[in-house]
């Protein structure tokens, strides 16, 4: 049942995406485009999603557990670091040169563009060179300890 909850909410995610023109990177590369070709729909995108999620926390946290889960898994940690400032730059910088956030260019996947591929494929390694980084950090803070 998970799984099927899963694939209908990514169907739902990824319908979203596609609809809104967010798998097309020139478009979002325009809303950064301020003093050339601005399009500023994706502040709509973005006010549709944050409506619907203010909307979907209240719905969702007012019951007292998760439908498929036994509890609801939410950070625990408010503490704004250099890990999750480096991680936000590096998204934001990413998403400003390619024109796609990771969320928005699974989907895009389906249109079978090279970009789309070399930009999941940089994502990948990005992922496994800061597990590979934050490894290092640990091993060498507990040789020092």
């Amino acid at each position: 049942m998970r799984l099927i909850a899963a694939y209908i909410i990514g169907l739902v995610f990824g319908t979203g995406i596609a609809l809104s023109g967010m798998a097309n990177p020139a478009k979002v590369l325009n809303f950064f485009d301020i003093a050339g070709s601005w399009d500023p729909s994706l502040i709509f995108v973005m006010g549709g999603a944050l409506v619907t999620t203010f909307i979907g926390y209240r719905l969702v946290f007012g019951r007292p557990a998760p439908v498929l889960a036994e509890a609801f898994q939410v950070p625990i940690s408010r503490t704004v670091d250099a890990r999750l400032l480096g991680g936000s730059a590096v998204f934001g910088i990413g998403w400003g040169i390619a024109g796609f956030c990771p969320g928005g260019a699974l989907p895009a996947l389906g249109t079978g563009r090279w970009e789309v591929f070399a930009f999941i494929a940089a994502v990948v390694g990005g992922i496994f060179l800061a597990r590979f980084l934050q490894s290092r950090g640990a091993s060498a803070r507990r040789a020092t300890a």
